[in-house]
């Protein structure tokens, strides 16, 4: 596996390498109290490095077979080592041995976008305000941008969710797992795939064609936009069948004109402005979903827009928000 990575990627740029020793020591022994998330490709528990570090480490699962652990392993640490951005979770080393697939990132001690929409986090009201919901917004679309258009080749991330938006103590967020990534790279544009990623999110185009593109990361982000606006989940078995995807749940209501029967209630009282940015958001995600990937906006289009939704309702968040505001368009 070492010599595999070293023959893909040069050397000085790959991260440190850590023992297991190291890494079985930061987390007590993979305590499981020490546990902070827990997904398809690998359980993360927060470490502490001999060099006062805070990090998370991902402990790969070997449940779905060696070799979709390692490719998964060996595909996030070529991946991260080749991208530097604000928005984007930061790898600090990784580990190679017989007894486990260790991945080091950065901790960031907030949870995850999920968590304060669905999770316990919610009840924290004002942290997700409207403008803080346009400011996440923009702040995920720049990292897709960054990857779709300044990485070379570019990176499609494949699983573009909630789950992976981490938020930080002043709701900056951090995209990550890059287990399921691709570097697109064809003259096509496209990877060659089977259908892999979140129910809920998966460009319906590429589930039929096998045709992975950065229109793919568009629909899910779309997704994301959503959950931001309805606070409902992605799915939901608990809804009726024909409503069971939050896609085909809000497509219907703004076709119908009836948005403010999904909007999060929160969000009403928060005035005017902020419900005629939270309707652009929609009318944005609107277009991100659309089955057909030709009809969506690229990511630099929904950078553009949501720029334009954000210098609206900048100045209600800086009026009444409880959190540092942090201009979203910093790169």
């Amino acid at each position: 596996m070492t010599l595999f990575l070293h023959n893909h990627r040069s050397a000085p740029l790959l991260p440190p390498v850590f023992t297991y020793e190291e890494l079985e020591s930061s987390t007590n022994r993979f305590d499981p109290d020490r546990k902070i998330g827990d997904g398809g490709f690998g359980s993360v528990f927060l470490g502490k490095l001999f060099d006062g570090r805070t990090v998370a480490v991902k402990y790969l699962h070997r449940n779905g077979g060696k070799v979709v652990s390692t490719k998964s392993f060996c595909n996030e640490i070529l991946i991260l080592s080749s991208i530097d951005h604000s928005n984007l979770v930061k790898l600090h080393g990784y580990c190679s041995d017989p007894r486990g697939l260790l991945l080091v990132y950065d901790y960031i001690p907030n949870g995850t976008l999920a968590d304060h929409i669905h999770g316990p986090n919610r009840k924290n009201s004002g942290s997700l305000s409207g403008p803080t919901r346009v400011d996440i917004a923009l702040q995920v679309a720049i990292a897709v941008e960054y990857l779709h258009f300044t990485v070379q080749p570019a990176v499609v991330h494949r699983d573009i969710t909630t789950s992976n938006i981490f938020v930080d103590e002043n709701m900056r967020v951090r995209v990550g797992d890059f287990g399921l990534s691709r570097l697109s790279g064809s003259s096509s544009g496209c990877v060659w795939t089977g259908p892999q990623g979140t129910p809920g999110y998966l460009d319906p185009d590429y589930h039929k064609s096998f045709r992975l593109t950065e229109k793919s990361d568009v629909y899910s982000y779309g997704v994301v936009l959503l959950e931001l606006i309805t606070g409902l989940k992605a799915v939901d078995q608990r809804r009726e069948k024909r409503e069971v995807g939050l896609v085909d749940m809000v497509v219907a209501r703004i076709q119908l004109g009836l948005l403010d029967q999904v909007v999060d209630p929160t969000l009403a009282a928060e005035g005017p402005v902020v419900a005629e940015s939270i309707a652009a958001v929609a009318e944005l995600a609107f277009r991100c979903v659309a089955a057909d990937k030709d009809d969506r906006p690229d990511a630099r289009e929904v950078v553009a827009e949501l720029r334009r939704i954000w210098s609206r309702v900048r100045g209600v968040r800086a009026s009444n928000a409880s959190v540092v505001v942090v201009p979203a368009a910093q790169e």
